[in-house]
């Protein structure tokens, strides 16, 4: 199985969007699962039901940080933006948004949102693609 599908298989079974990517990458540049797990709760949802950015994407940005590690400070911060850069871009270019209430199209921040995502299954029938995409892109920017 690659890590792509592993991430998706990870959010299926229960853990939160930046959890998935954060346990299957973060493993290559020494972040043990337990650590993944820790800090990848408290992202999910937009950071913490706020639904601000994805936390896949988020996710992403981290390890993007962890990847850079081997390289003097000032190479690594100014490889690290223009990565996350094309993270958000090429996210955006896919989705229209890097905004988890305008991914899902609700609100979960809201009780009105939250209703909306619970009733529709927002997160279940959509959020594996964005889990999907951004570990894709990860993958690409982490060549």
């Amino acid at each position: 199985m690659n890590s792509v599908s592993k991430t998706v298989d990870l959010f299926a079974a229960g853990l939160n969007c930046s959890q998935a990517i954060l346990k299957v990458y973060g493993e290559a540049f020494g972040l043990d699962s337990e650590t993944a797990t820790k800090l990848g709760r408290p992202l999910g949802g937009g950071m913490g039901h706020m639904a601000r950015t994805c936390g896949a994407v988020t996710a992403a940005v981290l390890v993007l940080g962890l990847a850079k590690d081997n390289q003097d400070e000032g190479a690594a911060r100014k490889d690290s933006f223009f990565h996350v850069q094309e993270l958000f871009r090429s996210f955006e270019a896919l989705h229209g948004s890097t905004e988890c209430k305008t991914l899902l199209g609700a609100d979960m921040s809201t009780e009105e949102g939250l209703k909306k995502i619970k009733e529709e299954k927002l997160v279940s029938r959509m959020c594996p693609k964005f889990v999907s995409d951004a570990a894709e892109i990860l993958e690409k920017l982490l060549v």
